[in-house]
């Protein structure tokens, strides 16, 4: 799906896209990394060493596919620039701790340089109490070129995104 995603962007059949690689509740097994139990039994591990360690095979993969993504647009030349530079990708999940269904410390990624209206390179850790998630879809809008001022339940665009 990554690589069907990238050959979109490419060819410039679209330059907008979501990829969920499970819905939430996902019973999804990974049988190609040994792993026979559902995606959400594992996620609600409980502190149990098996699923934990299911847990971060899965993550540690799902990450992995990413990266390979983000490799490949950053192969493809657009102009002076690569497909990364041009894009502006979210990655992540809307949970830190699903065990208790936890929304704070978000592991989320924000890749690609929006066509220079953002600097990458960056770790930005924003205070416990940023919330919420809407802001920075609503801060991610704006970035490519579509100033929203209310998405959802937000509150305010975020800072320290700028170039």
């Amino acid at each position: 799906m990554f690589d069907l995603q990238a050959l979109a962007l490419q060819a410039d059949l679209t330059r907008v896209w979501t990829f969920m690689l499970a819905r939430e509740a996902s019973s999804m097994t990974f049988p190609h990394l040994g792993i026979s139990m559902g995606h959400h039994e594992i996620s609600h591990h409980n502190f149990e060493a098996d699923k934990l360690a299911a847990l971060t095979k899965i993550n540690v993969n799902q990450s992995e596919l990413f990266a390979n993504f983000l490799t490949k647009l950053e192969s493809l030349k657009e102009g002076s620039a690569t497909l990364l530079d041009h894009s502006l990708i979210l990655y992540g999940s809307d949970l830190s701790f699903p065990t208790v269904h936890s929304q704070h410390n978000l592991p989320i990624i924000v890749a690609g340089g929006a066509a220079g209206r953002i600097a990458g390179g960056r770790h930005i850790v924003y205070p416990g109490d940023t919330t919420p998630l809407t802001n920075l879809y609503l801060t991610m809008l704006d970035k490519v070129g579509v100033p929203t001022e209310k998405l959802g339940d937000s509150t305010g665009k975020l800072n320290r995104l700028e170039v």
